[in-house]
């Protein structure tokens, strides 16, 4: 816990350590003028921290009033300092250019304009951001198999992932998704993790009969809703996740499979953090999907996007999340180093199909750039 406050601190004050010297450059303020902007930055660097801490002391309004600000200035400082290092970079290639075939460069925009295009890019694409968070798509995904029963033409599934119903989920957003499950007419209605995040008792409550997870319970899906635990049920406390997922009409597949009357067998595995927070060994994936019956159509739900070697071709199709697809460009280019295999649908090296969602909903900034939030659609057919 100490090693990733220590690490996030130092991530996110350099990022705002790096801006302030290039706002104070583009601006150039007077001596004892950038005051302002120092105690400005020095909150916004502990305001996520705030956060939860006002929500684990049951004040979710005043972590509220701070998160938005906060939240929406961490996504704008993200992009901001994105566009400034490819600004200095850029500079620092033409300088490096520019003496030994200075007859050849030409003169490129000053150190200044350069800032305040970053600048300016910056808050447009923060603006836009925030719009692209609220629209919501749907991908449609179609998986061919010779494991249905003679008798079915088609199970319909459906995923949301990443859900990140907490702080700052609102309701009209929710209902959207909602619309969107209910128009697709699931037989299956699956969450891949991450369903929650955040104290829930006050905001939403837990009841069955109130707030969103009365919303999800009213979504029909015949054949049923599984969910999995994310890396975000595990912070905001398992017992309160796994008892809004149950009030929202999800059974929570924790390391266990399920046969369906359709035939498929559903396996569902807790996310790595659950054992890094009980302390108990990793559950035995391959022991599971191998104990499964081999003629179902056997499907994997699990929060992060990674296939053991000893996993692969046990499955017919896994469905991930985690990701976001970075969220917020160009976090994508830093998130393929730790996840290579990239959102969207792809084969495994022994031919299992895996589908990787850019997620549902945000985390942290309510914000999404070049990753438009999305509900997956996947009709399995006979071949």
């Amino acid at each position: 816990m100490y090693l990733f406050l220590i690490t996030f601190l130092l991530l996110y004050g350099g990022m705002h350590l790096y801006a302030f010297y290039k706002l104070r450059e583009l601006f150039r303020p007077r001596p004892g003028r950038s005051w302002p902007l120092i105690l400005w930055m020095m909150v916004m660097t502990v305001v996520p921290l705030l956060v939860r801490a006002a929500e684990q002391l049951d004040m979710e309004q005043t972590a509220l009033y701070i998160a938005w600000p906060g939240y929406i200035w961490m996504g704008f400082l993200f992009i901001f300092s994105s566009l400034l290092f490819c600004t200095d970079l850029i500079r620092a290639l033409y300088r490096a250019l520019k003496y030994p075939f200075s007859s050849l460069v030409p003169t490129v925009v000053s150190q200044k304009n350069g800032y305040r295009c970053a600048f300016a890019l910056s808050l447009a694409a923060s603006v836009y951001a925030v719009t692209e968070a609220g629209e919501i798509r749907s991908e449609h995904v179609t998986v061919t198999t010779a494991k249905l029963r003679p008798s079915i033409s088609r199970v319909r599934v459906v995923q949301v992932s990443d859900m990140h119903i907490g702080l700052l989920s609102q309701e009209r957003r929710q209902k959207r998704v909602l619309d969107i499950i209910a128009e697709a007419r699931p037989d299956i209605l699956v969450s891949t993790g991450d369903l929650v995040d955040g104290k829930l008792n006050r905001i939403y409550g837990i009841s069955e009969h109130k707030g969103l997870a009365a919303l999800l319970a009213s979504v029909p899906a015949p054949a049923g809703k599984f969910a999995v635990l994310g890396n975000h049920e595990v912070y905001a406390g398992i017992p309160q996740s796994v008892a809004f997922s149950s009030a929202a009409g999800f059974t929570v597949l924790r390391n266990r499979s399920i046969t369906l009357e359709n035939g498929l067998t559903i396996t569902g595995v807790d996310d790595p953090a659950v054992n890094q927070r009980t302390r108990v060994e990793p559950f035995n994936e391959i022991a599971l999907l191998a104990a499964a019956p081999p003629d179902s159509f056997q499907l994997l739900l699990k929060h992060r996007p990674e296939v053991p070697r000893e996993s692969d071709g046990r499955f017919d199709l896994q469905l991930s999340g985690h990701v976001h697809n970075g969220q917020i460009f160009p976090f994508n280019f830093l998130v393929r180093l730790k996840y290579p295999i990239p959102c969207g649908t792809s084969k495994t090296k022994q031919g299992s199909r895996i589908h990787v969602s850019r997620g549902t909903g945000t985390w942290g900034p309510p914000m999404r750039l070049f990753a438009p939030p999305e509900v997956t659609i996947i009709d399995i057919v006979p071949n």
